[in-house]
């Protein structure tokens, strides 16, 4: 049972008897006469149990957008459903309104529409709807909780869609769609023309060149249906919070950004999500659904704590294909002690494929580091030399040993980014906002290059 602010307004009524009659009494009839007056009116209340509820629910819904849904109620009952109901969803699902006002006359229903914008990417779920009937003098109410499951699956916002148009462009300057032809660049077979002073003499079609009298060269294009293989580090590297998100969320838009673009480009694009083993795989992702598969998988990837199985990953590539494939490793190189296992399968992985792999870099390191001059920039050297003036300076600087503390972490993420390097792999190093351009941008040079 639930009363209602009516309830309790016409018991405080009893205080005034009480108060000028100088007797309480009058306080106790009155009292007596609400009370009687609300077990009268959850008598003839609708009975909540004989209440279906129905829900009529978006599958999808981007983090920070809106989208709408049903709630139906059925009153199976004999008597009129006078209801508040509250659809119990975790807060992060962004519901609204909390709480639904219905009448709904017996062997009736009536929908209400509800409203959804997340905050949180995964799987938001309804512990059910409570339901609270009035009866007609709405001073108290039967309650009970309707066992009605709802889920909605909250995909990544994809924030990084933005660099997507300008990407699309030096693809299509690439690959001869638009006004400028860039020659040179790729190694599939596009066309013949005439020789000009500045081209490649190894472009130079001899064959060619014999029957027509006259210098004959190849024109190339980049290549098509190529593998490129994107491997989201879900382990302990993507738990870490940089400007108040996760890492992972920031794999997780490079992902969906890279998979948008090769497949433009028509790619072949799979998807590798790995902590301790691995987790999920997206094959065969279209132009026209890579989004939308990706952010359905990656839309339930949380960090986990246990290291990640790097070591699985040329197995994993092996099982995709194997000739030359665009293979981008989305993690974070911070240390050489954190990143070891990465660092141990860079070379295997270089030897056989374009390797990308990132690093992600913590605005507030670089914030504190720049408390010195200059600190923060430079070269690997300049930084070390400024981190040894600093700790041989005066001890009055009161945060000296957290700006030392800064500049030993950009030092070993530069460290470890040489030794990717060294290994044969492309280091994009970079802010949240910065990195998965950033990795459109090498996608883009591999494909210029000829590197797939």
């Amino acid at each position: 049972m639930a009363v209602s602010g009516r309830f309790v307004a016409l018991l405080a009524v009893a205080i005034v008897p009480t108060v000028l009659l100088g007797s309480a009494w009058g306080g106790v009839a009155w009292a007596a006469v609400v009370v009687l007056a609300a077990g009268l009116d959850v008598l003839l209340a609708a009975d909540p149990g004989s209440v279906r509820v129905e829900r009529r629910m978006p599958q999808l819904v981007r983090r920070g957008s809106t989208a709408d849904g049903t709630l139906v109620l059925a009153n199976d009952g004999r008597r009129p459903l006078r209801a508040v109901v509250r659809d119990m969803w975790e807060p992060s699902a962004g519901h609204g309104p909390h709480r639904i006002r219905s009448t709904v006359p017996a062997g009736e229903r009536r929908t209400a529409r509800v409203r959804f914008t997340p905050f949180r990417r995964g799987r938001r779920t309804s512990a059910g709807v409570a339901v609270r009937s009035f009866g007609p003098l709405g001073l108290a109410a039967r309650q009970a909780v309707l066992d009605a499951p709802g889920a909605l699956v909250v995909t990544p916002p994809f924030r990084s869609r933005r660099h997507l148009p300008s990407r699309l462009a030096r693809l299509r300057e690439l690959d001869g769609e638009t006004t400028l032809q860039l020659r040179g660049h790729g190694t599939e077979f596009d066309s013949l023309r005439d020789y000009v002073r500045g081209d490649d003499v190894r472009s130079i079609d001899w064959r060619a060149t014999a029957r027509r009298q006259d210098l004959v060269v190849r024109t190339w294009r980049p290549e098509r249906d190529r593998r490129v293989v994107i491997v989201v580090d879900a382990g302990r590297a993507g738990a870490g919070r940089v400007d108040d998100e996760p890492r992972l969320d920031t794999f997780i838009e490079s992902a969906l950004l890279l998979g948008a673009l090769a497949t433009a480009a028509g790619d072949r694009v799979e998807l590798v999500v790995l902590d301790d083993t691995v987790r999920d795989r997206v094959h065969g992702a279209t132009r026209t659904d890579v989004v939308r598969r990706f952010g359905e998988r990656l839309a339930l990837a949380e960090p986990g704590l246990a290291a990640t199985a790097w070591s699985a990953v040329p197995a994993a590539v092996d099982a995709v294909t194997t000739s030359r494939s665009f293979v981008v490793l989305l993690s974070s190189l911070d240390s050489v002690g954190a990143s070891a296992d990465l660092l141990a399968v860079l070379p295997r992985l270089a030897r056989r494929h374009a390797v990308v792999v990132t690093s992600i870099a913590d605005p507030a390191v670089e914030r504190m580091a720049s408390g010195v001059t200059g600190a923060g920039h430079g070269t690997p050297e300049q930084r070390d030399g400024r981190m040894s003036r600093l700790l041989a300076g005066s001890g009055a600087e009161r945060d000296v040993y957290r700006r030392a503390a800064a500049e030993r972490t950009l030092l070993d993420a530069d460290g470890v980014g040489d030794v990717a390097r060294r290994a044969g792999a492309e280091v994009v190093r970079g802010g949240p906002g910065a990195v998965p351009p950033a990795v459109a941008d090498a996608y883009v040079r591999a494909k210029a290059a000829g590197r797939l």
